[in-house]
C-alpha cells in the first residue's frame, strides 16, 4: 500500500511560527510544532530580524518530527517590510504590521491622492500598517538601505525564498502591500515611483516578487534545505499567503459568512465575488488566497486588551474570564474605550483607553466584563463597516466564525454571541492559520482549488453558541459609542 502523502502548513505570526503536518486527503492532523519569535516590539517601533523566523522554523519542523513531507505551504502576518540587497541577504529588520513609525508617511500619501483614489487604486486607504507606507519611511529615514534594495518582500515570501530560493507571493498577501491592485491583479510601480521615489537604478518591477496563482508551486524545496529540516525528500512549495487569507481557508469561510478573528489585533472579514474600494478607510478591500476577494476591517487592540486588565486585576486568563462571565451583561455601567495602542476615530484621531461609569461600588467583575464588552464592541463596528462598504446582501446570512487565541475564551464566546445576536461558530482546532496553508499545500500537490479541499477537509464545523435575546445589546452598544465619539 503507498503511504499516505502528507503536507506541513506553516504560520509565522509576530510572536511564533507555528507547524501543522496533516493528511493531504482527508485533512487529519498528524504532528504539531511550535517555536516562538524574540520579543522586540516598542511602540511607535516593531522590527524582528527575519533570520529568526527561519530559525524557528527550522526548530518548529524538528519539533513536529515528521520527515516525509510531499508539499508545504507558509502563510505569514501581513504587511512587513522585508529588503534584501543583490545577493539575497537581509539589508536591515523587517518593519513589522503593527510597527507605526510610517504614520507620517502614511498621512502625506493620503493628502498627496486623496483616499478615494487610494481605494480605486489598490482596494485600500494606506495605513501606517502597510508596505508601501514602510517603504516610503526607509526612503526618508534609511537612505542606505534604501539604495541598495534589489528585492522588497512580505514576511511569508521571505520564508518561500529560504525553502525554493525564487522570489514569489501570491495575490492575497501582495493585496495588502499598497501597491497591487485587486480589481487589475497588477503591481502599482507606478504609486511606488511617485509616493516612494524611483531606485537609484533600474526599475521597482525588477525588485518585487513574481505573484503566483492560487494552486501554483513556487518550486521544489532546494537540497540544501530539505537537509537543514530534517526531511528525507524534497517538498512541493506552494505560493503561501497572508494570514487572513489561510485562517478564511482554515475554516472554510464562504459567501455570506463573517470571520472574527481575537488576537493581538482584532480583524472581521468576509468573502466577495468582486473587489472592495472603501474610501472612508475603515474597510481593506483585499484579495483572497482562492481568486475571490477577502474585504476586512483589523482593529489594534484586542485580546492585549483583556491580558493588560487580567495584570491590572491580578488574574490570569481563566481567572479573568470567570470573573467577567460573573458579571451582569453591561458591567453594571462601566464602559472602556479599549485603544491601548491608539486607533483613529473621527472624533478622536490618536485616542487612547478611557474607562467611564466607574462609581465607588464598583467591582472587579465589572472591570474585567468591561474590558471584553469593550474589545467586541470594537469589532462588531468592523462588521457594521463591513456590511456598509461591501453591500452584500447575503453578509451575515451564513456563518459567524470565531477565530483566533480569544476563540478559546469562553466569556469572549459569551459576549461576542450575546452583543451580536448572532449564533456564533467555534471553528474545531486552534492553529486556523497554519492549517489554511496545509490547505493551500494540498492544493498545490493535488493540483485543486483550495476551496475544494477545504470542503473535501469539512472544515469550519464546530460548536454553535446562540445569543441570550434578554441582553440589552442595542442600549450597551449605544453607551459604548457615545464614548467612543465623545468630545477628546
Amino acid at each position: 500500500m503507498a503511504p499516505v502523502p502528507l503536507v506541513m502548513g506553516v504560520d509565522s505570526s509576530t510572536q511564533a511560527t507555528k507547524v501543522e503536518v496533516r493528511d493531504a486527503d482527508d485533512g487529519s492532523l498528524v504532528a504539531y510544532g511550535r517555536a516562538p519569535h524574540p520579543v522586540t516590539s516598542r511602540p511607535p517601533l516593531s522590527e524582528q530580524d527575519p533570520k529568526a523566523w527561519w530559525d524557528a522554523l527550522v526548530i518548529a519542523v524538528g519539533q513536529a518530527g515528521v520527515r516525509d513531507i510531499a508539499a508545504l505551504a507558509v502563510a505569514g502576518q501581513q504587511h512587513g517590510l522585508v529588503v534584501l540587497d543583490a545577493a539575497g541577504s537581509v539589508l536591515r529588520p523587517a518593519k513589522l504590521w503593527n510597527d507605526t513609525e510610517s504614520a507620517p508617511e502614511a498621512a502625506a500619501m493620503v493628502q498627496q491622492f486623496g483616499a478615494e483614489r487610494w481605494a480605486k487604486a489598490c482596494g485600500s486607504v494606506p495605513v501606517a500598517a502597510f508596505t508601501v507606507t514602510k517603504l516610503a519611511w526607509l526612503a526618508r529615514h534609511d537612505r542606505d538601505a534604501f539604495d541598495n534594495v534589489a528585492t522588497v518582500l512580505l514576511p511569508h515570501d521571505y520564508l518561500t525564498y529560504r525553502l525554493t530560493g525564487r522570489f514569489v507571493t501570491d495575490r492575497g498577501d501582495a493585496s495588502g502591500t499598497g501597491y497591487w491592485s485587486p480589481a487589475d491583479e497588477r503591481w502599482r510601480t507606478d504609486l511606488l515611483d511617485r509616493v516612494v521615489g524611483e531606485p537609484r537604478s533600474g526599475a521597482w518591477s525588477d525588485r518585487l516578487p513574481e505573484v503566483l496563482g492560487t494552486n501554483e508551486a513556487s518550486d521544489w524545496m532546494t537540497a540544501s534545505v530539505h537537509e537543514i529540516l530534517g526531511l528525507r525528500g524534497r517538498p512541493l512549495c506552494g505560493p503561501g499567503t497572508g494570514d487572513n487569507m489561510a485562517a478564511a481557508l482554515g475554516v472554510a469561510l464562504g459567501p455570506g459568512d463573517v470571520a472574527i478573528s481575537l488576537g493581538t489585533s482584532g480583524t472581521v472579514y468576509t468573502i466577495s465575488a468582486t473587489p472592495t474600494a472603501d474610501t472612508s478607510g475603515a474597510v481593506a478591500g483585499f484579495a483572497d488566497a482562492t481568486g475571490q476577494f477577502l474585504p476586512l476591517v483589523c482593529t489594534l487592540n484586542a485580546t492585549q486588551v483583556t491580558e493588560s486588565f487580567g495584570r491590572v486585576l491580578g488574574a490570569d486568563a481563566h481567572e479573568l474570564d470567570e470573573l467577567a462571565l460573573s458579571a451582569p451583561a453591561g458591567s453594571g455601567g462601566v464602559v472602556m474605550l479599549p485603544y491601548l495602542n491608539g486607533e483613529r476615530t473621527p472624533n478622536r484621531p490618536s485616542a487612547t483607553g478611557l474607562v467611564s461609569g466607574v462609581r465607588p461600588n464598583v467591582t472587579r467583575a465589572e472591570f474585567a466584563r468591561a474590558a471584553y464588552e469593550s474589545v467586541v464592541c470594537g469589532l462588531l463596528d468592523g462588521l457594521d463597516a463591513l456590511r456598509r462598504a461591501t453591500n452584500l446582501a447575503h453578509l451575515g446570512t451564513g456563518r459567524t466564525v470565531l477565530v483566533g487565541g480569544g476563540a478559546r475564551s469562553e466569556a469572549y464566546r459569551r459576549i461576542v454571541a450575546d452583543l451580536s445576536g448572532l449564533p456564533i461558530t467555534i471553528a474545531e482546532g486552534e492553529e486556523h492559520v497554519a492549517l489554511g496553508a496545509c490547505v493551500q499545500a494540498a492544493a498545490v500537490l493535488h493540483q485543486l482549488p483550495p476551496e475544494q479541499v477545504a470542503e473535501a477537509w469539512e472544515l469550519g464545523t464546530g460548536e454553535v453558541v446562540e445569543p441570550d435575546d434578554r441582553v440589552d445589546r442595542t442600549g450597551l452598544r449605544a453607551r459604548y459609542a457615545a464614548l467612543r465619539d465623545g468630545t477628546p
